[in-house]
C-alpha cells in the first residue's frame, strides 16, 4: 500500500461499499481531504464522504477507509 503514502487529492476514486448505501458506485475525483472525510466531485456535484465507514477503490486497489482515517500529512509518514 505504498501508493497511500502519496497525495490522494486529484486521484480518481470509486466507492465500492459504504454504510450509506446511496454512495455505493459513486465515481469521481478527490478534490479535498480532512482527517475523517474526502470531498469527491462527480456529476458536477461535491459529496463529503466519511472515510471510516467506506471502502474505496483507488488506483485499481480496494482500500478500507479505516486505514485512511487521520491527517493526510500523517498518512504519508505511516505508509512510507
Amino acid at each position: 500500500m505504498q501508493f497511500l503514502s502519496r497525495e490522494l487529492i486529484g486521484k480518481e476514486v470509486k466507492i465500492t461499499s459504504s454504510f450509506c448505501k446511496g454512495l455505493c458506485q459513486v465515481k469521481g475525483k478527490i478534490i479535498d481531504e480532512t482527517a475523517n472525510t474526502f470531498v469527491i466531485e462527480y456529476n458536477r456535484q461535491r459529496k463529503v464522504i466519511p472515510k471510516a465507514t467506506t471502502v474505496f477503490e483507488i488506483d485499481g486497489k480496494k482500500v478500507d477507509g479505516k486505514v485512511l482515517v487521520g491527517r493526510p500529512e500523517d498518512r504519508t509518514k505511516k505508509f512510507a
